[in-house]
């Protein structure tokens, strides 16, 4: 099983940083769980390109997650040879989204249509809305939706991925809940986004503040591996962006909670379990 943070960055726009993204590879199967800014060109560099993509997983709809999600589906589309469906599973609402996200997508589809005489089809895309509870199977992954705590959005999903004897947590934006800890317990890797309050709390600005009620910080990811009982946690979509040389200051912080690996880094960041 390989973990790889396509994308390590939020809202906020960063030179080198894409939207938050992160692609499963494990049980043959090549899973992209959300589709923020560049993620088609993180792909590439994790040599997975979007027709080798068994299914999407959303965790929720903010538009940082999301804002890409019409560039997989049209460069899937246009990258197959023959038509092949895309499933594309979240929480209630995704399949609004995909309705809505195939509407803006018509100019364009009607455009190649008519010029491509083998894209003799629109996209084929398959919209699977969850509850948390819900488990499916994708290639020889088990797969099991849980309840995240990202209030006031609403509803939101992390999503435990397993593969032979290897298993990964991936929490999506969420606070510290007993459904985060049922997730992640036992986990050999948890994905977790992160925060740093006492650097958010420098910048004078109400809307940055309001992120503080809703995103966990990287002392709670820390503590929340420690009680679940984790192996690796890997941290991700950082906020503020880390500044180059300070990555172990933010690793001190969930290190002081949580005993086993603590792992962050730029886009493509790796963390490989044996299956």
């Amino acid at each position: 099983m390989d973990v790889v943070l396509l994308g390590t960055g939020s809202p906020i726009p960063h030179p080198e940083r894409a939207g938050p993204a992160t692609l499963v590879k494990a049980g043959g199967a090549n899973l992209l769980i959300d589709a923020g800014r560049g993620v088609i060109m993180r792909l590439m560099g994790a040599a997975t390109p979007p027709p080798a993509l068994s299914a999407i997983l959303l965790t929720h709809m903010h538009s940082d997650h999301i804002c890409d999600l019409n560039d997989v589906i049209t460069t899937h589309w246009i990258m197959t040879p023959a038509p092949m469906p895309l499933k594309i599973y979240g929480p209630k609402g995704v399949a609004a989204l995909v309705e809505a996200t195939l509407a803006m997508l018509a100019f364009d589809v009607r455009y190649r249509m008519d010029h491509h005489d083998d894209l003799n089809a629109p996209p084929q895309v398959q919209a699977i809305e969850l509850e948390p509870g819900d488990a499916f199977t994708v290639g020889g992954c088990a797969i099991t939706a849980h309840r995240t705590d990202h209030s006031p959005v609403h509803p939101t999903l992390g999503y435990r991925i397993e593969a032979g004897a290897a298993s990964v947590a991936v929490a999506g934006d969420t606070i510290p809940c007993p459904e985060l800890d049922a997730l992640c317990a036992g986990a050999d890797v948890y994905v977790q986004t992160v925060i740093r309050r006492d650097l958010v709390e420098r910048v004078p600005s109400q809307r940055f503040q309001d992120i503080l009620d809703y995103h966990s910080t990287v002392e709670q990811a820390g503590q929340t591996a420690a009680r679940a009982g984790v192996k690796t946690l890997l941290l991700t979509h950082y906020v503020p962006p880390i500044v180059p040389g300070q990555e172990e200051d933010w690793r001190a912080l969930a290190a002081a909670h949580f005993a086993g690996a603590v792992v962050l880094g730029p886009d493509l960041t790796r963390v490989s379990v044996a299956e």
